[in-house]
């Protein structure tokens, strides 16, 4: 996949302070994947061919085994397959992962993942039906099963490896929740809104799946993790008492709250150790800065309040700003 013509990620000032946070499940699925991949270059040196063994192996093929449809989802070929693969994983889903909370993410990413391998496997049998009938047009589809197992050794070849599905899946989940944010992408000039973006991935995907331009590039699997995730994210919207009932970030901004009204009171905020032996003009300031603190508590409530009443995106600039600047206050 192509995730490095992305040159620059502009979301609001909430979305890029939790793009640079790098949270648990998306810091150890960055780790897990590049251990994997320093271990497949070491143990092929010693003919160990790790690609081989936990690759998705077509399902005819003899070295089939179900764990597969898991264990390729952490394994790369080359430094540039998981080079792009862990760029698009860290901008996206440090992002969904603080919106959606980790339990919620890691179930999405490993199902579209395995969702993307169950959408190739299709695609491969019906290549394999293809060629077979190009061959022998008498051929039918049952028959098709039988001259498999005969050929299952020489189908070993036909294996699937990345996380490329489950990581375009998490782009879908970006695109979806954050529709209007916009992107920085070279070379175009302009910010393109992400919901533009995934649906321009999705066309270029689909017509490269249809060209079979025998690139070995997985469009097909590309395509399976993004419709599972777009599958699952309506049918969590569509049923918000599921178990995963944070699908637009509203329990984010109310833990943004709790964490604002935890540094006013880390800041000293009220501390009556601060007001002993003060003299009248000190307490007047205090109680200027009090109000103070009590006016920007108002209307970050306003602001919370509005995201749960008409969501994220029908806030004002200066409201996404304000948001944001609450915080990061210390």
């Amino acid at each position: 996949m192509t995730i490095g013509l992305i040159a620059e990620l502009k979301t609001v000032n909430t979305v890029n302070d939790m793009m640079f946070r790098i949270p648990t499940i998306t810091k150890n699925l960055l780790i897990i994947n590049l251990i994997a991949f320093l271990a497949t270059k070491v143990l092929l040196l010693r003919g160990i061919d790790l690609a081989d063994i936990g690759g998705l192996h077509f399902f005819m093929a003899n070295d089939f085994h179900l764990y597969q449809f898991v264990t390729y989802l952490f394994l790369h070929a080359n430094f540039m397959h998981i080079l792009s693969n862990m760029f698009g994983l860290w901008m996206f889903g440090c992002v969904i992962e603080n919106v959606w909370g980790p339990k919620k993410f890691l179930f999405y990413y490993i199902s579209c993942g395995i969702g993307a391998g169950l959408l190739q496997e299709i695609a491969q049998l019906g290549q394999f039906y293809f060629a077979i009938t190009a061959q022998d047009p008498s051929v039918s589809f049952g028959e098709i099963f039988a001259i498999g197992e005969q050929l299952s050794g020489q189908l070993n070849t036909w294996t699937t490896i990345g996380a490329s599905g489950a990581v375009y899946a998490v782009i879908l989940a970006f695109g979806m929740t954050f529709p209007n944010e916009r992107l920085f992408i070279i070379p175009f000039p302009f910010p393109i809104k992400a919901k533009w973006f995934v649906l321009g991935y999705v066309a270029i995907e689909f017509f490269s799946a249809l060209g079979s331009s025998g690139d070995g590039v997985a469009h097909t699997a590309h395509l399976g993790g993004m419709l599972f995730g777009f599958l699952m994210i309506r049918y969590w919207r569509r049923h918000p008492n599921s178990g995963f009932d944070r699908g637009r970030g509203q329990q984010f901004f109310e833990n943004l709250k709790r964490n604002f009204e935890q540094r006013q009171h880390r800041s000293g905020y009220n501390n009556p150790n601060m007001h002993a032996n003060q003299s009248s003009s000190s307490k007047e300031a205090d109680m200027e800065y009090n109000a103070r603190k009590r006016q920007n508590q108002e209307e970050i409530d306003a602001i919370l309040d509005k995201i749960r009443k008409s969501g994220y995106d029908s806030l004002t600039k200066e409201e996404k700003k304000k948001l944001f600047d609450a915080s990061n206050q210390s």
